[in-house]
Formats: structure tokens, sequence, C-alpha cells
């Protein structure tokens, strides 16, 4: 009789703890564990990031960090990280945060334009995927890319067309100019091509001389136009005579105090740089900034026409008048420089 009860007792407390175990589970695994009060929340794990790091992140997110990491041991997440953009959602188990930090990688939308150097274009990826600026400003620069694209360091930033991407967040350096290289691919089609070849250009010299084109004028409407005058010039053996090109010789000047120039004097015309296009023929030996795609477009469709000037429209800001001869732009120029004097644009 002693034997049968000890028994019954025994199996009672079996229960009991088989039962208190499998709660445990339970609740380790299928309980909710956050703690933020958004529908959602947002995780960055780096590719060198340790479980101890994942820990110390996800931390300030959860109720009980230790359920956390007594289920991602014994699902073995803690020697198989991820690393990537994730998304929690309120509410979620232990369970659950695994399987997102294990399959969820989500991609984030890169975006830039109008960074004109690839020291700012560095910077600005940096702040959108992992991958440091240092680490893309040596990918831009790779010859072995560039070569394939018949450019170098002082032309890499045409190989960059401003749009906004996706990519994973842990994208690296290599891997994002691969991406662009693609999508410069993808850009210049046969057709594009041979729109290029047709005004006498090459894929590059269409960026150089876009960069030009939204520098002179940000009306999208105006662009094809002005696009037209250039390729004029240059199909006459004229210089270019781009105050857009001077400004940047001028700002490349050791000696330049960085004060912002208003209008182009005859002292800027005698800086000696191959971007000063007033006293050197042709395009300039690089891109003088990031152009649009739609600035690109309007080189490859400009207008057919007789301008071979154009200056600012005082009553008109942003728009030019376009001129056929030198006399009817001497006066166009007269009547924006008469304006530039009333506002005190000295510089």
């Amino acid at each position: 009789m002693y034997i049968k009860k000890l028994l019954w007792i025994i199996s009672i407390l079996g229960l009991l703890v088989v039962g208190s175990f499998s709660y445990y589970i339970y609740d380790v695994m299928f309980s909710p564990n956050t703690s933020f009060q958004n529908k959602e929340a947002f995780v960055f794990i780096s590719s060198d990031a340790n479980f101890e790091a994942i820990k110390n992140d996800l931390e300030p997110l959860l109720i009980d960090i230790g359920s956390f990491e007594t289920l991602a041991k014994q699902k073995k997440y803690d020697v198989n990280i991820k690393p990537g953009r994730f998304r929690l959602t309120s509410g979620m188990t232990n369970n659950d945060i695994i399987n997102a930090l294990r399959n969820g990688n989500l991609p984030v939308r890169v975006s830039f334009n109008n960074q004109n150097s690839l020291e700012l274009l560095a910077g600005r990826i940096a702040f959108q995927i992992e991958a440091d600026s240092l680490s893309l400003l040596l990918a831009f620069q790779d010859p072995t890319i560039l070569s394939k694209y018949n450019l170098n360091a002082d032309t890499a930033l045409s190989l960059f067309l401003p749009n906004t991407y996706e990519f994973f967040w842990n994208t690296d350096a290599s891997a994002f100019v691969e991406r662009m290289a693609l999508e410069y691919d993808k850009f210049w089609t046969l057709e594009r091509r041979d729109q290029a070849s047709k005004l006498g250009l090459s894929p590059t010299e269409v960026v150089i001389l876009a960069a030009i084109v939204q520098e002179e004028s940000k009306k999208n409407v105006e662009q094809p136009r002005i696009a037209g005058v250039y390729l004029n010039r240059l199909n006459n053996g004229w210089p270019l005579q781009a105050d857009p090109t001077v400004k940047f010789a001028i700002y490349r000047q050791p000696a330049w105090d960085g004060i912002p120039v208003k209008r182009i004097l005859n002292k800027h015309l005698e800086i000696d740089s191959p971007y000063n296009t007033y006293k050197n023929r042709g395009l300039p030996p690089a891109v003088i900034a990031m152009p649009d795609i739609a600035a690109i477009k309007s080189v490859l469709n400009a207008e057919s026409h007789s301008y071979f000037y154009f200056s600012a429209d005082p009553e008109k800001p942003g728009f030019h008048n376009f001129a056929k001869t030198l006399a009817q732009h001497n006066k166009n120029a007269q009547t924006y420089h008469n304006y530039l004097n009333r506002i005190g644009a000295s510089r």
C-alpha cells in the first residue's frame, strides 16, 4: 500500500515537473516579448556583429532578454547570425523574433542626387547602407570597374546615375559599385548610345555636357534648348563659354575664399584651368556636377535650332532669353547685368 502511494506521488510530481517545463517552453517560445509601444521597430545587424552585440541592441525592445537568449541558443541562432535590416512588430514572440532575424532581411531605399564629387557621394551613401565612406570612395575609384567604361578617377562620377534604388542594408562597397555599373548599362541602351553617337559624343561626354546644362538651368522644359546652344557651339568650333565651368574652376583655386560667385567677372575668365571653357575649346575633362537623368536626356534629345547665345531672364527667374546673333545677345545680357546691379550682386 505504501509503495503504491509513493509511486502515485512520484507520478504526480513528474506530471507537475513536465507541465511546468512545458509551460516554461511555451512561455519562452510563444508568449509576446516586445516592450516597444510603436507598431514596429527596426534592428540593424552589422556584418561583424556577435550575439552579445545583438542582445544589447534588442534589450531595450524586449520584455525579457533572458528568455530570448535561451531560445536563441536552443535554435542555434547565436552561432548563425545574419546581417541586415530586420523588422520587429509589436506582440512578437521570441520564436517570431528569431525567425524574423534569420529570414527577414529587408531592403532599404538608397537615394542620391546633386552629390558633386566622389567624396560627397561616398558620404551620402554611407548614411544609408553599412559600408563606410572610405571603403566606398576606394571602390568608386577601382580601375577594374572604371576601365570597363572608359572612365578614370576624374570622370568616375559619370558612372553614378542619381535615382532611388533598393539595396540590402548590409551591402558592401564593391557590391554597391557593381550594382551602379549594372544600372549604368541598363540606362545606356543601344538606342541611347546611338543618339549620343549621332551628336558626336560618347556617353561620358553626354554626361559632362548634361552637368553644364543642369547648372545653367534647373528648368527641365528649357534644358533641351540650352543643350542645343552648346551643341551648336561645339559643332561650329566655338568655345563653350559656359559660366558654370568657370565657377567650377574658381572653386578649385587654392586661394579662393569660398564665397559663392554670383556673377562671372573678366578676372575670372583669365583663370588658367582646363575647366575654363572661355580659354579652352571643347568640353571640360570631367563632370562639374552630378546631372539628373532628365538633364542627360535633354542632351540626347537636344533641340535643333539656330541659337548660339542665352542670358538669364530677369523677368522670369530661372529661365533664359535666347539669341541667334551677338548683337541681340548683348542686349539681353545688358538687361540682366542692369538687374544684377540693381540688386547689388557684385560678386
